[in-house]
C-alpha cells in the first residue's frame, strides 16, 4: 500500500490550514497515495495549551459539520482514503477528539473517539473533550482494516492489542506532540525518542505496521503561563518487526508517500505467533487500576 502522510505546521485560521491541507493532499494523490493520514487536530492551532470556553466554537457536528463536508468531498475529488482528527460537538457541552476515516467516494467508512485523554501543563484536553465511548474498533476501508486511535492512545499497549484482537491491518496515530522548552536537550530526546520506541513497540507485539503523524513548528501560549509546545515532528512509518521505514525531520514540514508490504504481517506473525501464546487465562489484573502486592 502506498501511504500518505502530511506533517506540518498550523495557523489559527482554520480555512488555511484545511486548503493547505488539500493542497498536500491532491499532491500526494498524484504520486499515488492510496491512504493519506493527518496530524492530530489538524484544523487549528493546538487550542488545549489553555482552558477557555470560547475555544468549543471551534468544534463541529459529525457528520455535517463543514469540516466533514470538505474532507469528504476532497477524498472523493482524489479517489483516497483519507484518516482526519476533528474536534467533535456531539451535543452542547458535550466533545469529543475524534479521528474520522473517509472512504475513497468522499463517503465517511467510520470514527474514532480518543480514549485516553491527557491533562498536563499545557495539554488540557480533559477541560475539552469527553472519553471516547466507542471502543477499539478497526474501520474497514476499501485499503483494509485500520486501527486508528489519537496521540496519547499511542502509549498502551491494550489499544493497538485489541484492535489487532479484532483484525486491524494497520495501526494508525494522528498526533500532536512537542517538547517542553525547558526541557534539557538529553531530556527532549529521550522523550521523542520514547515516543518512537513505544509505538515500535505496538508493531512488534503486534505484527502489524505503524503509522504515526505529528505536526511540527512553534506554537506559542496565549497565556503566557508556559512557553509554548516546539511540536518535534518526526513522523514515522513502521513495519511489523518494528523497523523504521520513513522518518519526517524533527523542525520541518513533510509530505511523503512510504509503500508498505501489507503482506508481510501475516508471514511475522508466522515467525513470531505472540497472538498464539498469549495466556488470556492469567491476564485478569489487567482490568484492575493497579494490584496490591500479595
Amino acid at each position: 500500500m502506498k501511504i500518505g502522510i502530511i506533517q506540518r505546521a498550523f495557523v489559527p485560521e482554520v480555512e488555511k490550514n484545511r486548503e493547505a491541507l488539500a493542497a498536500d493532499v491532491r499532491a500526494l494523490a498524484k504520486q499515488g497515495a492510496e491512504l493519506i493520514v493527518l496530524p492530530e487536530l489538524h484544523n487549528s492551532v493546538y487550542f488545549c495549551q489553555t482552558e477557555s470556553p470560547d475555544h468549543f466554537d471551534l468544534a463541529e457536528e459529525i457528520p455535517g459539520g463543514p469540516s466533514c463536508q470538505f474532507f469528504g468531498a476532497l477524498a472523493g475529488e482524489v479517489g483516497v482514503v483519507l484518516v482526519c482528527s476533528l474536534f467533535e460537538r456531539r451535543a452542547a457541552g458535550l466533545y469529543h477528539n475524534t479521528a474520522v476515516v473517509f472512504e475513497r467516494d468522499g463517503s465517511i467508512a467510520g470514527t474514532f473517539r480518543k480514549m485516553h485523554i491527557p491533562d498536563d501543563p499545557a495539554y488540557y484536553e480533559k477541560f475539552y473533550f469527553a472519553p471516547g465511548d466507542l471502543g477499539f474498533r478497526p474501520i474497514q476501508t476499501s485499503v483494509g482494516r485500520l486501527g486508528v486511535q489519537v496521540c496519547w492512545d499511542q502509549w498502551y499497549p491494550e489499544g493497538a492489542r485489541i484492535m489487532a484482537l479484532r483484525g486491524a491491518e494497520l495501526l494508525i496515530y494522528p498526533t500532536a506532540i512537542g517538547f517542553e522548552s525547558t526541557d534539557t536537550p538529553d531530556e527532549q530526546a529521550r522523550q521523542r525518542v520514547a515516543w518512537q520506541t513505544v509505538q515500535r513497540g505496538h508493531a512488534v507485539a503486534n505484527g502489524l505496521p505503524v503509522v504515526a503523524v505529528n505536526r511540527t513548528g512553534f506554537e506559542p501560549d496565549p497565556s503566557g503561563q508556559t512557553n509554548g509546545i516546539r511540536f518535534w515532528g518526526s513522523s514515522f512509518v513502521a513495519g511489523p518487526q518494528g523497523e523504521m521505514l520513513y522518518e519526517a525531520p524533527v523542525d520541518e514540514a513533510a509530505a511523503a508517500i512510504v509503500e508498505v508490504d501489507m503482506a508481510r504481517s501475516e508471514q511475522v506473525r508466522r515467525w513470531w505467533p505472540f497472538l498464539r501464546d498469549r495466556r488470556i487465562d492469567a491476564y485478569a489484573p489487567l482490568l484492575q487500576r493497579f494490584c496490591d502486592a500479595d
